[in-house]
This record gives C-alpha cells, sequence and structure tokens, in this order.
C-alpha cells in the first residue's frame, strides 16, 4: 500500500512540474509576443522621430518684396524674454529677406491650410509673387514689417538675435517674440484647446504627409 502511495506522489510530483514548466514556457511565449518589435533606422531618417512639432509659415518682407515659406523644424527656446529657433536654408529667398530686415513672422498653419503649406513649401518666391498667385490673405503684424496670414491658429512676430555663427554653419535663426496672437478657437488662456471641434496644428513628416495634433490628456487625472 505505501509503495503505490510513493508511485502516486512521484507522478503527482512529475505532473506538477511538467504544469509549472508549461506555463514558465506559455509565459516566455506570450512576453515575447507582446514585446515591441525594434527595427534599426537609417541615421538619414532619424530626424523624423522626433519631427513632430507644429509646420510652420515663415514669412518676410523687405524693400517692398514679401514671401512666405514652410518650415517643418522650428522650436520655443526661452520663456523670458521669449526665444524661438527655426531653420532657414541658405538658398531660400525667405533667408535673403530675413538677412536684410532682421525680422520674420512664424504662421502656425492647421489642417484646412495643408494644400497651401506643401505648395508654398515646394516653390521659390524669388521669381514670383506667391501671395498674389495663390491669393493668399494677410494682416498687418502689430510690430513688424512681415505680414501674417489669414486663416492661421498662432501667430509670432519675431525679430532676428544675430548669431552669425550658427546663421551660417547650421542655418539656424533665433528670434525674440515681440508680439503673439491666437485663434480663440483653438487657443485660449495660455493653452492649445485639442477640443474634437476645435481646429489643431500640423506636423510635417516627409513626401507630402502630415498629421494633426491628437487628443490631449492630463497625467494627474488619471488612475
Amino acid at each position: 500500500m505505501q509503495a503505490i502511495d510513493v508511485k502516486f506522489d512521484c507522478n503527482a510530483l512529475r505532473t506538477d512540474t511538467a504544469l509549472r514548466l508549461w506555463q514558465t514556457a506559455a509565459s516566455l511565449h506570450s512576453r515575447k509576443l507582446s514585446m515591441p518589435e525594434r527595427l534599426p533606422v537609417d541615421l538619414a531618417k532619424a530626424y523624423r522621430l522626433l519631427n513632430h512639432g507644429p509646420t510652420v509659415l515663415v514669412t518676410s518682407t523687405h524693400a517692398g518684396r514679401s514671401n512666405v515659406m514652410a518650415a517643418a523644424w522650428s522650436m520655443p527656446l526661452d520663456f523670458s524674454p521669449p526665444k524661438v529657433a527655426v531653420v532657414i536654408d541658405r538658398n531660400t529667398y525667405t533667408r535673403q529677406l530675413v538677412e536684410a530686415s532682421g525680422e520674420f513672422a512664424l504662421n502656425v498653419p492647421s489642417r484646412a491650410t495643408a494644400a497651401l503649406t506643401l505648395a508654398v513649401g515646394s516653390e521659390s518666391g524669388r521669381e514670383r509673387d506667391k501671395f498674389a498667385e495663390r491669393g493668399i490673405a494677410t494682416f498687418a503684424a502689430g510690430k513688424i514689417a512681415a505680414p501674417l496670414l489669414e486663416d492661421c491658429l498662432g501667430w509670432l512676430e519675431c525679430r532676428v538675435l544675430p548669431e552669425p555663427h550658427i546663421q551660417e554653419r547650421y542655418d539656424l535663426f533665433l528670434g525674440e517674440v515681440v508680439a503673439a496672437w491666437a485663434d480663440a478657437n483653438a487657443f485660449r488662456n495660455g493653452h492649445w484647446l485639442f477640443e474634437e471641434e476645435s481646429p489643431s496644428s500640423i506636423h510635417y513628416v516627409a513626401g507630402g504627409h502630415f498629421f494633426e495634433t491628437g487628443k490631449g490628456f492630463d497625467v494627474s487625472r488619471e488612475d
């Protein structure tokens, strides 16, 4: 009788061990399936991992000529006084006007003006008047000569902070924001609204592909 009990215990032990091994293997397999696949990124495309800031339209004017170009690379730089940075390629007509005038404006477009944004970012204003050709409506800025564009969500009037080295070497311009405006349907009390019915800024990735800023959320209110 005792031998039978021992044999039963051994079988139970083997069964329990096999079950635990199966559960462990299943858990590892499940964990492997749930782990994100990590892919190497071509360094020439690495900037796209960070390229989610809003696309802006840079306006400038000098000696009776104005221009507008799209810029995907811009960012806030300081709080007081507020400063921004924007990349303006040396081959653009905008670069010529900004260097001559010492001013520029950043206009924040929405999806409604995405096609226009792509168009003005794909052609030079050196030999054409983009405003006249495309019927771009503007209004006067408060503190600079560069025009501001209608149908945008935000406007920042900027004066260039001269940094010849970084301008020449990196095409990077720093500007002090001397006035700023916002569409009340999109930005109010110092915050983007991110509501379903509110227009949102757009973000350029590459090859004509944009995306809109998505739904906002407050971590402090989440369980």
